[in-house]
């Protein structure tokens, strides 16, 4: 699991960002995201991410979590983080 959390103070490039990880993950909070994703789709995100901010104004953060410390995380108020399913029927 990645957690992804940002700190954006433009109105637009915000919202830009979160619709783009809507396709990631699941948005737990107003800046926080939960995605399960691999350790290299997380490489591959962090350099689209890249070219969605400003470096000198805006704050992303990716925290990548062992499977072993996702199934640790504790809530109040909320779900814990759930996989996504591993497929869809249509």
């Amino acid at each position: 699991m990645v957690i992804v959390v940002y700190d954006i103070p433009d109105d637009k490039r915000r919202t830009r960002l979160a619709k783009f990880l809507e396709g990631y993950g699941r948005r737990v909070q107003y800046s926080v995201f939960e995605c399960f994703i691999s350790l290299d789709e997380m490489r591959l995100l962090y350099a689209k991410v890249k070219t969605k901010v400003k470096l000198d104004e805006d704050n992303v953060r990716f925290y990548w979590l062992s499977p072993e410390a996702a199934s640790n995380v504790l809530t109040l108020g909320s779900e814990r983080p759930q996989e996504p399913p591993t497929y869809y029927i249509v």
